[in-house]
Parts: structure tokens; sequence; C-alpha cells
């Protein structure tokens, strides 16, 4: 199995992305999602300076995969759909139907977001172009491997194994309406929130993070104990969402095991201090989500 490191889900300042992508192009992380996928108003990086980043990393090896909005709602989202689909050099993780459309034709990744949860689903995308699927953050195990048995061959399966899973998007901007201001006069407040702000219920329990358009889980999916189940189900990639710290050690770790330098248990360990312990496989596992079952 590869890794594959998704794109940045958090507004950061441009030059804090540059500085991130030069530690990634370090790591042993064999494909990199890049672009905004969140927001159109974060628009810094410029499609110029991420057409840059990518061939940085090409240059070192890495399989470069440019990222699409996950919600387009506007003839401006439209038109930056189209320009990135058109680039010419790298392929598209389609995260919207537009993006499939500009794509046809072109071989692509079909988004997580892009729901798909049967195999007519996938093979549909697949007559499309697509020759890599995101499996939707809910699949069981055991429905991924049903749907990997009967879907189309050729197709790549990449799964979420580690990090905050993006749970929903709104056209509303939390963030703004945090900040008691409206979503076109936002001012870009969530470039102040690089991890999101945590949402906690009255019984002070971690419930959801908040980052402009994007509610994400508060605990991290772990599925490093799962290689074995997920090797079965067919999965090819294994994703890491990004942090602001510590992403190269989540990399290096599942390198690792996967190499056989590290057993799962001393993974885990490596992997604790970034969990707090309250890390989730229940998805995996057909159970909630947030649930940890050993």
């Amino acid at each position: 199995m590869r890794l594959a490191l998704a794109p940045i889900p958090f507004f950061w300042p441009r030059e804090a992305i540059v500085a991130f992508y030069d530690a990634i192009a370090d790591t042993a992380v064999d494909i990199v999602y890049l672009g905004e996928t969140v927001c159109y108003k974060r628009r810094s990086p410029a499609l110029a300076d991420w057409l840059a980043i990518a061939e940085k990393l090409a240059g070192r090896g890495k399989e470069v995969v440019l990222s699409s909005l996950v919600l387009v709602d506007g003839e401006a989202e439209l038109k930056a759909t189209r320009r990135l689909c058109e680039n010419g050099r790298f392929r598209i993780e389609a995260n919207d139907m537009s993006a499939v459309s500009f794509s046809r034709g072109a071989p692509f990744v079909a988004g997580a977001t892009l729901n798909i949860y049967n195999e007519d689903a996938l093979a549909i995308l697949a007559d499309a172009g697509a020759t890599r699927f995101v499996a939707s953050l809910e699949l069981s195990g055991e429905a991924l491997a049903g749907m990997r048995a009967a879907g189309p061959p050729g197709i790549e399966c990449e799964l979420l194994a580690f990090g905050r899973p993006a749970l929903a998007y709104s056209a509303r901007c939390f963030s703004a309406r945090n900040a008691d201001r409206g979503k076109d006069h936002c001012e870009w407040v969530c470039e102040r929130e690089p991890e999101g702000i945590m949402v906690r219920t009255q019984e002070d329990d971690a419930f959801l993070t908040l980052n402009g358009l994007q509610i994400h889980a508060a605990h991290p999916i772990n599925y490093l104990a799962e290689l074995d189940t997920m090797q079965r189900a067919r999965v090819d990639v294994l994703r890491i969402m990004p942090e602001v710290r510590d992403t190269a050690l989540v990399i290096d770790t599942f390198e690792g095991v996967l190499a056989g330098r590290y057993t799962v248990a001393e993974g885990q360990s490596r992997l604790a201090p970034l969990t707090d312990g309250q890390d989730a496989n229940g998805y995996w596992r057909g159970a909630a989500g947030r649930s940890h079952i050993s």
C-alpha cells in the first residue's frame, strides 16, 4: 500500500504552506494532493503558486494531484474549477461533479465528497475516467470489501487512515458566523484558526472541529492497527490528513509499519501523543464513527 497526503483543509498563510511542502518533499509519502478545496475566497496561494509547488514535489519523485473545490455554487467557482481541470500537467481530484465533467476523457481521482457508496456509482465514475477513488468516510471495512469485489476492475481505492475527517460542508461559513461577520465580509478570520475551533459539549467532551465551511470530527481516525483488514478489502492507498504539527511523524510511522521497521504496537506508541488517546476506528468496524474498538 502507498501513502497519500490529503490537501490542507485549513487556511494557512502562503509562507507556511510553502514551508510545509518543502518539508513534505523529504518524507516517504508517495502521493501529495494540493490545492484549496474548502472556500473559493481563500485564493492564496494562487493557482500558479500551487503549480510551482506541484512541480517541485514532482521533481522529488512524488505523484501530485490537484484537488478541486468541494462546493461549486457560483460562476466564479465554476471558472476556477475549469481552470484547475485544464492545467494540462497534473491529474485532478474531482470533489464535485462539475470537476468530473471538466475532467471527462482524462484520468482523474474521484474524491470522497462524490459520495460513492456502491459499485454502480463507482462504475459510472470509472467510465468517466476515474482511475482511483477515495472511499466514503462512513463505509465499513466489510461494505468497502463488498463494493470492491463487485465493482469495476482496475480502479484503485484510497482510504483515510489517519487524521480528523471532514464530516460535512455548508454554504454558510462557521468561522465568519463565530466572529459575528457575514460570509461576504469575513476578512478571512479562518486564518486565525490553523487547526479549527474545537466545539465541546456541556460535559466538556470534545465534539466537533469547525473551520470555514467545514465540520471536522474532534477525534482523529487512526487505522494503523487495521492494515491487514484494509489489505483484504483491497485498499491501495492510505490517506493522511495534514496538521500544523507532526505530519512528517505520522507519515514516517505508517511507512515504518508497512516496511517492517516498526511493529503496530510501536507505531501506536509513536502516534499516541498526537491523539491524546482519543483516536477512532468505529467507521471501519461498522460502529459509531467516533468510537474506538480494540
